[in-house]
């Protein structure tokens, strides 16, 4: 009897999507001559295990989930950014693009069945924790990551604030993982911050792409201008470890330092997938110098940041090989509380370089390092300070113990310390003129 029940089931949901199959056949074939036929054999198939899995699972499965659980497969064989976005996946996504959300701050993707750490956020839990750009978490809470789903995964990690979690980390760098343990919390995230490197030398740090991020990098550069009597000599704009985010974020901060042609351009299979961005007239920094930190956590948006100021030689682009995502997600609405989020098309830099997969290669490679200060005895260098009956110079002494803002910035950050040695040597070049 179960068997004739399973069998007439089947075929009951066979000849069901049959119908439906010729009614969209049908339709298709009245919008457009010579649309694609529905593949009528594999839709037979997936009535056939759709049957077999209702009546002989060991456990009564939910139609819904079981259904929701295909359309989940179908996209995660697709590429590793489309996804099904159930209800708190989408409004999730929604409170992101804000800025703010719960969980670790860390932007994640798959890779080899592990979860990779394309960046951690400024000021989360997970950039305090030592995450970087690169790690690869193998297991959650000691459960193995290997063989779920970058959904399932995401929400192991995911959590009421203030609990923790421990994750363990491979790093190619260490011999063995190592575990890290991190509290959750809810993630509000400035997306850009800036400060006075030098006098006259500005730094700008955008950690994401975010709706408000192009009216707030203008609001920083006037900031910055304002406080050096109007005018810069340079600018570090610092996108390492930023994993993108809102494409028309990007495009509004690449065209604040352009005048005029293509910032990006992208193309896919449909006629709307096709489109060009193209920079207004104004340079929010009249001309000046540029530099753009990158690393291997900088990644889609900010790919299209480094890959239009670059080819425009606009900027000098410093750092390491950035991350390498050229490909354009759209969400698609199902309903008002689910949706997809299907890769749509790749996007090019002005030139026509692909992203996808090569990332952007920087003008002059810098690899990530720490300035350690000698001691004066382990000083080789002998200088006339230190010959016996030397003269003393008149000017006034520094402070014990004082040390220059260059000094300082070194210590604390090798990359931009060096990104600002090369804004001064610009600054002086310009100011000479051309040889």
């Amino acid at each position: 009897m179960t068997d004739r029940l399973q069998s007439a089931f089947a075929l009951g949901l066979g000849a069901l999507i049959l119908w439906a199959t010729f009614q969209v056949e049908a339709s298709f074939a009245e919008a457009a001559e010579g649309a694609e036929a529905l593949p009528l054999d594999e839709l037979r198939a997936f009535a056939e295990v759709f049957g077999r899995i209702k009546e002989e699972y060991v456990e009564g499965v939910d139609d819904k989930a079981l259904l929701e659980d295909a359309i989940r497969g179908m996209l995660s064989g697709l590429d590793p950014h489309s996804s099904y976005l159930d209800t708190e996946d989408y409004r999730d996504l929604q409170v992101g693009t804000r800025g703010e959300f719960g969980g670790l701050g860390i932007e994640v993707g798959m890779e080899d069945g592990f979860v990779k750490v394309i960046a951690p956020i400024d000021d989360t839990p997970a950039q305090r924790a030592g995450l970087q750009a690169g790690d690869s978490i193998i297991r959650i809470d000691q459960k193995p990551v290997k063989g779920l789903s970058l959904n399932d995964a995401v929400n192991l990690m995911r959590g009421q604030p203030g609990t923790q979690i421990k994750l363990t980390v491979l790093r190619s760098t260490e011999e063995k993982p190592f575990d890290v343990t991190i509290e959750r919390a809810i993630i509000q995230v400035a997306s850009v911050r800036s400060r006075i490197l030098e006098p006259g030398f500005g730094y700008v740090r955008i950690s994401h792409f975010q709706a408000r991020t192009t009216e707030d990098v203008l609001k920083a550069v006037e900031t910055l201008k304002e406080s050096n009597e109007g005018i810069l000599k340079g600018l570090v704009l610092d996108l390492r470890n930023n994993p993108g985010g809102v494409l028309n974020s990007a495009v509004g901060v690449s065209d604040a330092f352009l005048t005029e042609g293509l910032i990006v351009y992208t193309k896919g299979r449909q006629e709307d997938s096709k489109l060009q961005f193209q920079a207004g007239p104004d340079d929010v920094l009249a001309g000046a110098p540029m530099v753009v930190l990158v690393n291997g956590g900088s990644a889609s948006a900010s790919e299209i940041v480094a890959g239009a100021l670059q080819d425009h030689h606009r900027a000098i682009v410093m750092g390491n090989q950035t991350f390498g995502k050229g490909s354009v997600q759209t969400i698609v609405p199902i309903d008002e509380a689910t949706a997809l989020k299907l890769t749509t098309a790749r996007y090019f830099t002005p030139s026509g370089r692909s992203i996808q997969a090569q990332g952007i290669a920087p003008d002059i490679a810098l690899e990530r390092g720490e300035f350690q200060p000698l001691a004066d005895a382990e000083l080789a260098d002998l200088k006339e300070a230190d010959l016996v009956r030397h003269l003393d110079d008149e000017a006034t002494e520094p402070e014990p113990g004082a040390e220059t803002p260059a000094k300082l910035l070194i210590t604390e950050d090798f990359q931009l310390a060096e990104a600002l040695n090369v804004l001064k040597g610009l600054d002086i070049l310009s100011r000479r003129g051309s040889p």
